[in-house]
């Protein structure tokens, strides 16, 4: 029986005042089944091109600090003692860093691990020739 989810895209956002992204990861939320997921691919290639001067180590930091968030590490601090519903509305909230989400976009599945491989295939990695 398909539950519905909730997706939204984690984007490199390099010069903030240029409007410029590339995506670099998902999150997956799913609350019937309590789940809560994170899928990231760094493109340094890509990222680079909107900013030559861009430290990749502070994007890809960002990123694991965001799924440690995710996952309810206790290294993430405070949030991880939240709920996973919790976790994806503190995770998708509008925020000027060099990590932003887009909005949140809604779904039906029966396997949302499989729904991490699929969107971030579809949505992050570069298109397969």
């Amino acid at each position: 029986m398909p539950h519905v989810f909730e997706y939204a895209l984690l984007r490199a956002v390099p010069r903030q005042e240029r409007g410029e992204f590339v995506n670099v990861g998902v999150l997956v939320y799913c609350k019937d089944l309590d789940f809560l997921g994170a899928r990231v691919h760094v493109d340094e290639e890509r990222v680079l091109a909107l900013d030559p001067f861009l430290d990749v180590e502070v994007l890809r930091a960002s990123l694991t600090h965001l799924g440690l968030s995710c996952a309810g590490s206790p290294t993430a601090g405070p949030v991880s003692r939240t709920s996973p519903g919790q976790r994806f509305r503190w995770l998708t909230a509008p925020r000027s860093t060099i990590v932003q989400t887009s909005p949140a976009h809604t779904g039906l599945t029966e396997d949302p691990e499989a729904e991490l491989d699929r969107l971030l295939a579809a949505l992050v990695l570069p298109p397969a020739h």
